[in-house]
């Protein structure tokens, strides 16, 4: 379900519960497009969040706590100076659109009492958070010029102007009559047309209505019986009471996985408890959804040039791989030129100066054949021979270092392709600082220039860590430095090494107890070896598991490259589900 308009209405109704009349303590800015607001109330703290987040755009209490840049951007600043102190006096959804205005009074310099409206407009890409005074805009988390919207600019000092109408209608208002206005000569779907003509109305929604009135969701409205129209507007009716009743089931849906597909505050007696999970608050349904979706967008856009980067230099490395071969090929038949600068040496006094060849016995054969060799006739017979000869070496020289080139080249796709799965698994910013660092130190990325300042100390990202249901610890390395750093450093001698064979993949170490470990221990963590690697979307995934101190790492090998022996091999099937049932430490 998208933040639509009933989405908003319960929002609305829990914070008007849980934080109206409450006070603004602080307001801090962790993302350019974000604002949390610590609010107190009755004895309670909360937290609210506003995101105008281009892919997940919303707001709700939150109970997550995020690092704040070391200086604060100036919206943020101004928004202390404007509201913090501030009290929360009203809270509306105007005309039921995906728009919530926070009215707030506070006091100015001369003590005197002062009104803001902090809006956040819930739009898609055009989403944003605005401080308005007086009908005027202070400040706001995007700028919106006349080059980026000749419709409405949003920009400080200008007037505040709501978003444009849709003439849409607002369906807390609509009686029998208004509902079915815009049905006569209508060929739309009915599902279509609730969500268009509507306001705050959500295709999921829409189609949630259409099936709590037994209605083909496809059915042309002006093909729809007049007891289709009011089993339509009953279930349209129903949700809407429950709406103005501040009535709401929050659940997440879900298919076969804890991940989930979706979200809804009505509709919750339409689906099975097999394929949903239910919430005592809206705010923690939503927090919930967006708690790997929102995190994992941002990693994608934070790592987006990076991504670029290692895609190009592996593009580059194919190529390459495909030249190296194309010249191999050509190199494979050099023996024969040595072959013949000896046949020539063998007949050397019986080849007279100027012809331009000489059939000889190839006496290398088994068959011993002739064989017509080619001569340049402006050489001598020994002059023609050391010509063969120096071919054959050039191109056994040429072979020679193409085989360490291609060795070489094949190392760096192997380390390239590892550090891209590694980008899939950075959970934060210090994660794919630790990558940067290390395609720096590899040279693949220039280092940051040294500025005088000492670089502020941030907390060094750590492997992840699960808990088997035998009690032993198994951690996983999310990047080639922490896959190093786990197995040449922290792990023990008889702890178990695991890695996916020849798929690139995290390093996975399970602790082993007195020098033994469990089978149920050893099967999770080659589960999670599975599923964190390459291979996450295969079946029977080949996983290699031996001792550690059978793990070594040859000299001048790249962060994440290791050779070992002794190994076995388990086939998993990665399992989402599995993964999920395996405790977090």
């Amino acid at each position: 379900m998208a933040f639509d308009g009933i989405m908003i209405a319960a929002i609305v109704n829990e914070l008007s519960t849980n934080i109206l009349g409450g006070r603004i303590d602080k307001v801090s800015q962790p993302e350019p497009d974000e604002i949390i607001l610590s609010i107190r109330n009755k004895g309670a703290g909360y937290r609210l969040l506003l995101t105008a987040n281009a892919s997940f755009p919303r707001l709700h209490l939150t109970g997550v706590s995020k690092e704040n840049p070391l200086t604060a951007p100036m919206f943020c600043m101004l928004l202390r100076k404007h509201i913090q102190g501030g009290r929360i006096v009203s809270i509306e959804q105007p005309d039921f659109e995906r728009i919530v205005h926070f009215h707030i009074e506070g006091f100015n310099e001369m003590g005197d009492i002062v009104k803001k409206m902090l809006i956040i407009e819930i739009m898609g890409k055009y989403s944003n958070i605005i401080l308005v005074e007086d009908g005027v805009v202070l400040d706001c988390a995007k700028h919106v010029s006349y080059a980026q919207s000749s419709v409405r600019q949003i920009l400080p000092g200008r007037p505040y102007h709501a978003a444009p109408s849709q003439n849409k209608q607002n369906p807390l208002t609509l009686n029998r009559e208004g509902f079915l206005a815009c049905w006569e000569d209508n060929a739309q779907a009915v599902q279509k047309l609730l969500y268009q003509n509507y306001t705050g109305i959500s295709p999921f929604a829409a189609g949630i209505i259409c099936f709590a009135a037994g209605v083909d969701a496809a059915l042309p409205a002006n093909a729809s019986t007049d007891a289709d129209k009011s089993a339509l507007y009953n279930a349209f009716n129903s949700t809407m009471t429950d709406v103005c009743n501040g009535i709401f089931t929050p659940f997440t849906l879900h298919a076969n996985s804890s991940i989930p597909m979706g979200f809804s505050v009505i509709g919750r007696d339409l689906y099975n408890a097999e394929s949903t999970k239910d919430f005592d608050s809206t705010s923690a349904m939503v927090e919930f959804y967006f708690a790997t979706k929102d995190n994992t967008s941002r990693i994608q856009q934070k790592s987006q040039d990076i991504r670029k980067l290692v895609q190009n230099f592996i593009e580059r490395c194919v190529k390459k791989a495909d030249m190296q071969e194309s010249l191999l090929e050509e190199v494979q038949g050099r023996e024969k030129f040595k072959i013949l600068g000896e046949l020539i040496t063998a007949n050397i006094y019986a080849i007279p100066m100027g012809t331009s060849s000489f059939t000889a016995v190839n006496f290398y054969e088994e068959e011993a054949p002739e064989i017509t060799i080619p001569l340049d006739p402006a050489k001598t017979a020994s002059e023609n021979a050391q010509a063969y000869f120096a071919k054959y070496n050039k191109q056994k020289r040429t072979h020679t270092a193409l085989m360490e080139q291609m060795t070489q080249n094949r190392d760096e796709l192997q380390y390239l392709e590892a550090v891209r799965e590694s980008l899939n698994h950075s959970s934060d910013g210090a994660d794919l600082a630790q990558i940067r660092e290390e395609l720096a130190a590899q040279g693949f990325i220039k280092k940051a220039p040294k500025t005088g300042k000492k670089p502020p100390r941030e907390q060094k990202p750590k492997p992840l860590h699960y808990i088997s249901s035998d009690g032993y610890d198994i951690y996983v390395g999310k990047n080639n430095i922490q896959n190093d750093e786990l197995t040449l450093r922290f792990a023990a001698q008889d702890d178990i090494w695991l890695h996916t064979k020849s798929i690139p993949g995290s390093h996975v170490i399970l602790r082993a107890k007195g020098g033994k470990v469990s089978d149920a221990s050893l099967e999770q963590a080659a589960m999670l070896a599975a599923y964190y690697s390459k291979g996450r979307t295969s079946s029977l995934v080949p996983v290699d598991y031996c001792p550690r101190k059978q793990v070594s790492k040859p000299r001048g090998a790249k962060p994440g490259m290791v050779i070992y022996d002794g190994h076995k091999t388990a086939y998993i099937t990665p399992d989402e589900n599995a993964v999920t049932e395996i405790a977090k430490g």
